[in-house]
């Protein structure tokens, strides 16, 4: 006897997309969330002061658009999303700065000696964005549906992923752009990990483009919460999983949480050596957040970089090479990179009339306890003179506070286990539907399983389709569009 046809534990964007998939297919569903308020790594709250929204987790949102499970689900629809006409900025000293338009030839335009060899290099993924999302969004282990764009990936994160990925630039402004987007990965660089970020995120920066949500994070949250409750879903807040035996009854049970909370509330229901396997997943080195209320812009030197959704700090590649190599050694640098966003210059209603809102985090060593507030602000003082001077208020968050505030961030880790490229293809386990473990009814569907970390609902998919076939014999995906 069952309670409901499946219970999801976690509202993060997986919880819900599987949510949302399984209710879809006309199942009972009872999502279950420890916190207060739903949506995980997508949420968005007053931080600072009343009247100013800063996004919890993540802010701005490459994937949102390329993600088969978004498309389907007719993301765009549902609430605003604007594409800023720069996709990202990438400030060096002296004024300089690489501009990432939307519009590729835009780019290559600005880039000098170096646009041809940045064109090489991204227009073929850019002409097949979508196939490259198919590609990155699916498992490893699968065949891929589209060869040329797969072998055309694979060659170009060779060669940025090598020590020749200086090799075509002739100056610095182009390799820096590639290794601000590399750097999401929290890795050392080059490695193959790093080169696949900086080409997937690079290649949807000229395709699709970065949206940034209006209305925060939240709101994506919140349109996946609208439909799943429209469909007959429950969700519940504030309940805290210690075992499956505080669930409600299910004939399939999906969690998304990461692999060490998965073994501790499954207990001994998975075998000995699926376990053993499960605890081999090492997590990565961390973020450290830090949020700030402001009375106007940010001053750029370069003025094109108030238009950018996103900013990269950090300088040269040379330079966040080295910073990342620091962290990844277990040290904090002195010359952090730092990951920007400026949301209120494309979203006013972030922030009372004239004032703003910005996003920050840089990377630490797991577990740091080292409050980042101020190394931050000096980076950000480096190309933008006289920031300081516009704060009116900020909160920092350590790696450690990150893990407290969302578990899943183990040790800060906010892709939910280290961004290898073996962690890619084995996530949480080699398997070819790593999704479902050897429990029966059970299934993992967080950021730790593939398509690995981003807001883009793939994993939660992926999970619901597997306990669809499994557990309901449903072997097609329902229609996730309005009205469908």
């Amino acid at each position: 006897m069952v309670d409901v046809d499946a219970v999801v534990v976690g509202s993060g964007p997986n919880g819900l997309a599987a949510a949302v998939t399984l209710a879809r297919a006309g199942l009972s569903v009872h999502v279950v969330e420890r916190a207060d308020t739903i949506g995980g790594g997508a949420r968005t709250a007053e931080l600072t002061l009343p009247g100013f929204r800063h996004d919890v987790g993540s802010a701005v949102h490459p994937m949102a658009l390329a993600s088969g499970f978004f498309r389907r689900f007719e993301l765009q629809r549902r609430m605003e999303l604007v594409v800023p006409e720069l996709s990202y900025g990438h400030p060096l000293d002296g004024g300089r700065a690489g501009l990432a338009w939307h519009d590729l030839e835009r780019t290559v335009d600005d880039l000098g000696r170096d646009g041809e060899a940045y064109r090489r290099i991204m227009a073929p993924l850019v002409h097949r964005a979508d196939r490259l999302a198919q590609f990155t969004l699916s498992p490893l282990l699968q065949v891929p549906r589209h060869p040329l764009t797969t072998v055309l990936f694979g060659l170009a994160a060779l060669e940025q992923g090598s020590p020749a990925w200086n090799a075509r630039f002739a100056e610095e402004v182009a390799p820096a752009m590639l290794t601000g987007v590399a750097a999401h990965a929290i890795q050392r660089m080059p490695s193959l990990a790093t080169a696949a970020v900086a080409l997937t995120l690079g290649a949807h920066a000229h395709a699709r483009g970065w949206p940034v949500p209006i209305g925060g994070s939240q709101s994506i949250a919140d349109a996946m919460a609208d439909d799943l409750l429209a469909h007959g879903g429950i969700i519940s807040t504030g309940v805290d999983v210690a075992s499956l035996n505080d669930l409600p009854r299910a004939t399939a049970t999906l969690l998304d949480v990461n692999p060490r909370a998965m073994l501790d509330i499954a207990g001994d229901l998975l075998p000995h050596r699926y376990h053993r396997r499960v605890e081999r997943f090492r997590f990565g080195n961390a973020a450290a957040k830090v949020d700030f209320a402001l009375s106007g812009p940010v001053p750029w030197t370069n003025a094109a970089l108030a238009a950018a959704g996103t900013l990269h700090l950090g300088g040269t590649r040379r330079e966040i090479a080295q910073t990342e190599a620091e962290v990844n050694a277990g040290r904090h640098s002195t010359n952090p990179y730092v990951l920007v966003s400026q949301p209120s210059t494309i979203d006013p209603g972030r922030a009372p009339a004239g004032r703003h809102v910005l996003w920050t985090y840089t990377h630490v060593p797991s577990g740091s306890e080292i409050d980042q507030s101020e190394a931050i602000t000096a980076q950000i003082e480096r190309f933008a003179p006289g920031f300081r001077d516009l704060i009116l208020a900020s909160v920092g968050t350590t790696a450690a506070q990150m893990q407290r505030n969302n578990p899943n961030y183990v040790g800060g880790d906010i892709s939910a286990g280290a961004a290898t490229f073996g962690q890619l293809v084995a996530r949480p386990v080699l398997s070819t539907d790593p999704w479902r473990t050897p429990a029966e009814g059970l299934y993992l569907c967080s950021s730790s399983t593939p398509p690995g970390p981003g807001v883009h609902g793939m994993a939660g998919y992926h999970a619901a389709r597997s306990a669809l076939a499994h557990e309901f014999g449903i072997h097609s995906g329902p229609s996730l569009a309005i009205g469908g």
